[in-house]
């Protein structure tokens, strides 16, 4: 009997948290079900649910409201969100039922398939997003999130969404396409509008033409206002020519365990991108990534801390097979931008990275065939290179350039740039090279040189090959296996794919070791 008592007071208790969980929320739960619905229903049930993307639009989300899609659905349109949840009645648009994620396609000649403006407390998630078209249009996107003249857009999450076959513009100029455009301007009669805890986990972009997930925000230090708290976190990018994941206007934004491969090459001749890299942005920290695979005519690196950007932190990463190389630092120097603009690229740090047959480029480029591992363009300062692999495979044919190091003119040199403890691997039969030309105040401590380099800069605590690292690696070894211990994998994308991060503590031992070997 007490037993019975106990279990009626637990299932009693548990129904009770339930309907204060419901009438704590204060919401409501409006329904669309493409199969079965009707917009002449109420939509605030199951059996009540609207038909159609076009009954939604008079609808005004509130605080405490969900928009529920009905799973194994295509709903053809555009999905347009605005509403304002707080911090403990957020507005949710999700999925309900059984089956495959609900997709919404866009019409032929839209140029998104969602969008939220102008929001506060909003999640988007487990959704299923295509916006095709006919043709190519520059600025086609998935999904927009944009704050336009509205002051401080809060807590926006994008989670688990299946973006792909957006067919956007290849070039750049022409305002390029993506899978997810985050957008906030304004001007002189405007609110100054930014994001604030703006993140983006879980998610799969495929087929997205240029762009995997870009910024379109102001750059101008003449009127910096930075977006803040800025996640972007265990997204799979495959098959997007152009840049993956670059954050523009912000401060602090955190980029990591995201997974960019198998690149095609799309890109018309000229057109420049890399794999993830901040632009106009302070303290951004990219860290235990992996981008493979990456084929831009130029650049085409894995990463890249770019113009105008303070503080940049680049660590715990895995490069490879990037045409390009691993890793591009640069600023567009004098007779360039104005100086009132632009600051520079300054106090960048890579560190703890591992770059395997990076800079295998073998068709020409601005220059001729250029891929060197790292390239340091323009006036960069105080920027700290250490502990990093840089593992060189054999070329893959006799014009590929594959310097170790190249630092080069953009309106000037780079100054103060330090590289330390650092592995510098290249088969002891096809030499590579430093190429530091102008740069100035460059200094080199106690790196490893493990095979032949022409122009080897003066290193007074220079290291000879390691036996440990040989061990390891072996000799003219293009993918070292022995290196696979400093890896760890980590799911992304919610569960579509395996990714491997640099183990944080592991590769510290590493470098422990090498010093002892």
């Amino acid at each position: 009997m007490k037993i019975k008592n106990v279990l009626f007071t637990i299932i009693a208790g548990s129904c009770l948290f339930s309907c204060q969980l419901q009438s704590g929320n204060r919401g409501i739960n409006y329904y669309v079900d493409a199969q079965n619905g009707s917009d002449v229903n109420s939509g605030m049930s199951v059996q009540q649910a609207w038909k159609s993307l076009d009954r939604i639009k008079g609808v005004k989300l509130k605080a405490g409201d969900s928009l529920l899609f009905r799973r194994g659905c295509q709903f053809i349109g555009m999905l347009d969100i605005s509403g304002q949840g707080t911090s403990v009645q957020r507005i949710v648009v999700d999925a309900y039922g059984y089956g495959a994620k609900p997709c919404i396609t866009a019409p032929d000649s839209a140029l998104y398939a969602v969008c939220i403006h102008n929001s506060d407390y909003i999640t988007l998630q487990n959704l299923e997003i295509v916006n095709t078209g006919s043709e190519r249009l520059p600025r086609r996107t998935g999904v927009k999130v944009a704050c336009e003249n509205y002051g401080t857009s809060r807590n926006i999450v994008l989670n688990a969404l299946d973006i792909h076959d957006v067919n956007g513009s290849l070039v750049k100029k022409e305002g390029g396409g993506s899978g997810i455009l985050i957008q906030n301007r304004w001007d002189n009669d405007s609110l100054i509008s930014v994001f604030d805890s703006l993140t983006i986990e879980n998610c799969v972009i495929r087929r997205c033409e240029r762009n995997a997930i870009i910024w379109s925000a102001p750059w101008s230090r003449k009127n910096w206002h930075l977006s803040s708290h800025t996640v972007v976190r265990k997204n799979l990018i495959e098959e997007v020519p152009g840049d993956g994941i670059v954050p523009i206007g912000c401060d602090g934004a955190l980029v990591e365990y995201n997974l960019m491969r198998n690149c095609p090459a799309l890109l018309p001749d000229g057109e420049a991108a890399a794999g993830i890299w901040p632009w106009s942005c302070d303290n951004t920290v990219i860290q235990f990534n992996e981008v493979s695979d990456h084929k831009a005519p130029w650049d085409g690196q894995g990463f890249d801390s770019d113009f105008n950007c303070m503080n940049t932190t680049i660590r715990y990463n895995y490069s490879h097979d990037n045409e390009g190389g691993f890793i591009l630092i640069c600023n567009a120097g004098e007779g360039e931008t104005d100086p009132a603009d632009n600051i520079g690229n300054q106090g960048s740090v890579v560190c703890y990275n591992v770059s395997i047959g990076d800079a295998v480029r073998q068709r020409k480029t601005r220059v001729g065939i250029f891929s060197p591992t790292i390239h340091i363009a323009g006036p960069c300062k105080r920027t700290l290179v250490e502990r990093n692999i840089l593992h060189i495979g054999m070329k893959p044919s006799a014009e590929v350039d594959r310097k170790i190091v190249t630092s080069d003119s953009w309106g000037g040199y780079a100054d103060s740039t330090t590289f330390r403890d650092n592995v510098f691997y290249a088969p002891a039969l096809q030499p590579s090279a430093f190429n530091l030309t102008k740069s100035t105040n460059n200094l080199f401590e106690g790196n490893y040189y493990l095979g032949t380099f022409i122009g080897k800069p003066a290193d007074a605590h220079g290291r000879e090959p390691s036996t440990y690292y040989i061990a390891l690696a072996g000799e003219n070894t293009g993918s070292p296996l022995g290196l696979s211990f400093l890896f760890e994998e980590v799911t992304v994308g919610d569960g579509a794919a395996v990714m491997r991060a640099v183990k944080r503590e592991v590769i510290n031992d590493f470098f422990n070791k090498m010093e002892s070997n």
